[in-house]
């Protein structure tokens, strides 16, 4: 019993809607968030990355704030993810070292696909839990039109005057499906990723006078836990709140989602 329409226009001008989802292929998103935007919509919901191209990204994000942007950068409300940047928030764990990654999205998938897709998450991720802008320097291994093999992207976290490097491990043609960050610092470590949060803290060596070693003081994992992680709930119920709320921006905005996309491009245009 749902009315269907052959156009979008149509359809936003029978049923006028403040928020819209754009889930459409990202080299189409500019195209309905400015119809949405003239339609009369107060805020979009649009799927990453932001656009296809980092020119038709910008373009995107210049909507703002005429219309609400968020993005399906769906880590930032996840509530794993929220605990992880709330611990390196508190200093616990010292300062940030290092940063190692790594992006494993099934086979038959191109490198660069992989990286537009989902590499898009990792960045956003990384600048979210950090607070820090990634920065791109060199790539080796596989070609990005590579669906076989292994390619490395290394770079930089700034922060302030800080640089921390970076290096993201991204393969192609493996069968497992592998999303994950390791943060190292100076007094511990968090592993996060998909079905995986693990916190290692410094204590006293048990074995070795005047040394620390690593122990495992937080673990969540697929099989032990059944919470949800809320990211979807949480990501509808801030764009609810910033429809209600004229002065709130989106956890997940134009600006963060055009960040990562710039990452991308330095990294690998998408062809």
């Amino acid at each position: 019993g749902a009315a269907v329409f052959a156009d979008a226009g149509a359809m936003l001008d029978a049923f006028p809607c403040e928020i819209v989802v754009i889930a459409t292929h990202p080299d189409s998103h500019l195209f309905y968030a400015r119809l949405a935007a003239a339609k009369g919509a107060r805020l979009i919901i649009c799927e990453k990355p932001l656009a296809a191209t980092l020119r038709d990204a910008a373009r995107l994000a210049a909507l703002s704030p005429r219309v609400k942007i968020l993005v399906n950068h769906e880590r930032r409300y996840a509530e794993n993810y929220r605990a992880v940047k709330t611990l390196l928030d508190s200093g616990r764990l010292g300062s940030l070292c290092a940063v190692k990654a790594a992006l494993c999205m099934g086979q038959g998938a191109r490198l660069i696909d992989m990286l537009w897709h989902d590499g898009t998450h990792l960045a956003d991720a990384l600048a979210f839990l950090t607070g820090g802008e990634l920065r791109h320097k060199t790539t080796w291994g596989a070609p990005l039109s590579a669906r076989e093999g292994t390619a490395f992207f290394a770079g930089e976290l700034r922060k302030g005057g800080a640089a921390v490097p970076v290096v993201i491990e991204a393969g192609a043609g493996r069968a497992p499906l592998i999303f994950e960050i390791e943060l190292s610092l100076t007094r511990g470590r968090v592993r996060i990723g998909n079905g995986v949060r693990e916190v290692w803290e410094s204590v006293r060596a048990p074995y070795a006078a005047h040394y620390f070693a690593l122990a495992k003081t937080e673990e969540e994992s697929a099989e032990g836990s059944s919470k949800p992680t809320g990211y979807f709930t949480n990501m509808i119920a801030d764009a609810a709140a910033c429809v209600r709320d004229e002065a709130r921006l989106p956890v997940s905005n134009a600006a963060t989602a055009l960040a990562a996309t710039r990452y991308l491009n330095a990294v690998g245009k998408w062809r």
